[in-house]
């Protein structure tokens, strides 16, 4: 083939996340390094916000996005069903088609494979699998490249990300309980492979010498997982108030609070939390992009951590973390970068002992700065092992010039 290549890239991307929009940043540095003529575009969730941030065309993810519900209650009982069952129908052929276009797409990292947030089937379940399914037809060749993956017990969601994981060319995960529970529930087999998140590939700044005086805090909007729908205002309350508790305590030690978010959803959370610290006592400055976001994060003493990105922006430019996870790969990517003690539910931690640990890691802090540099190393050449394999296993033949991903 002498033409250039045509790339595709697709998921939850552009719509606010900052995590999934870094790793999407972590696959163009690669492509526009190894692969400068190829002719990429997308299909996501933020057409508008990609184009205009990253220069690359996208069409919008699901038909029904820009399409208004009726404002009637009635109207919306009676026509949710045929609504859905049409924007399946449209999004079939729009999917389908634009597969067909591209010599290769990309699915690059995200969660896509997780029930860690709620989600419904005939959303990105059900085009993963028009997705793969379109691959395989017409020859364009599908990777899932470091992606999460959970055990899906909502069964039609399970049958559509199997359908769409196990019919895709090239699969990766991003830690080995996302591998093990892809296993499990027959989306992975024994040939798939463990690369970091795609994160780590990008560059990042040193962490603050410190001591600040400096606590980052970053927050979400939680509601529960998919099982938990019946409970999530519960569920939501429980953890914000913690939260209040957590920068209460911190303002009253003598800490400035630094607000984080990792999507635009977490947003209604902050003025909460704002006002708990009082006037003066805490900051939040909106961050829309990864960059900016771990540029910020270095600048605080400790990090406590939510969202999952937010966590990872903490660890990959150095700065001491703790995380209050919502899934194993908050525990996953803590062990790996040697930090496995630092991890607390998000359904029962406990603010005592958060606090205890924040004061240890505030005074051992130089150790683990270095510590984690160290560890940051190792996983960005893992990521350059994985490009290599990509352009080997997706490409099908070398890429256009040597290089590496750009630091």
């Amino acid at each position: 083939m002498t033409s250039a290549r045509r790339i595709g890239l697709f998921g939850r991307l552009g719509s606010g996340n900052l995590g999934n929009d870094a790793t999407l940043e972590a696959v163009l540095a690669y492509l526009r390094a190894e692969y400068p003529d190829a002719v990429v575009d997308s299909m996501c969730s933020g057409p508008e916000a990609l184009t205009a941030r990253y220069g690359i065309p996208a069409v919008q993810l699901h038909w029904l996005h820009d399409k208004q519900a009726p404002q009637s209650r009635l109207a919306r009982a009676v026509l949710t069903v045929p609504r859905i069952a049409l924007g399946a129908l449209v999004d079939t052929w729009r999917t389908a088609g634009w597969v067909t276009r591209h010599d290769v797409v990309i699915v690059p990292g995200m969660g896509v494979l997780e029930s860690t947030v709620p989600q419904r089937p005939w959303q990105l379940p059900y085009s993963l699998a028009v997705l793969s399914i379109a691959g395989r037809l017409s020859g364009t060749k599908v990777a899932f490249v470091s992606v999460g993956a959970t055990v899906v017990r909502q069964r039609v969601t399970r049958v559509l990300l199997r359908i769409g994981a196990r019919l895709a060319h090239y699969r990766s995960f991003r830690d080995e309980e996302s591998l093990d529970a892809a296993r499990r529930t027959g989306l992975a087999s024994t040939r798939d492979r463990v690369y970091p998140d795609l994160v780590f590939a990008l560059p990042a700044p040193a962490a603050a010498p410190g001591p600040t005086g400096i606590i980052g805090v970053g927050v979400m909007a939680y509601y529960g997982s998919a099982d938990d729908r019946a409970r999530s205002d519960e569920l939501h309350t429980t953890y914000l108030d913690k939260m209040r508790r957590l920068v209460g305590r911190l303002v009253a030690s003598g800490y400035q609070v630094q607000l984080f978010v990792g999507d635009e959803a977490d947003e209604p959370v902050v003025p909460e939390l704002l006002a708990e610290a009082g006037p003066g006592n805490a900051r939040y400055d909106r961050c829309d992009t990864f960059d900016e976001l771990i540029h910020q994060v270095a600048g605080v003493d400790v990090m406590v951590g939510t969202r999952f990105h937010n966590v990872i922006a903490a660890l990959k430019c150095g700065t001491p973390t703790i995380a209050i996870g919502y899934g194993r790969k908050h525990d996953a990517v803590m062990r790996l970068l040697g930090q496995g003690e630092y991890v607390h539910d998000i359904r029962d931690f406990d603010v005592d002992r958060l606090i205890e640990q924040l004061t240890v890691l505030t005074h051992d802090r130089e150790r683990i700065v270095g510590e984690l540099a160290e560890r940051n190393s190792e996983l960005k050449r893992a990521l350059e092992d994985q490009f290599s394999a990509l352009s080997a296993e997706v490409f099908a033949r070398p890429p256009a010039r040597v290089g590496s991903v750009p630091t």
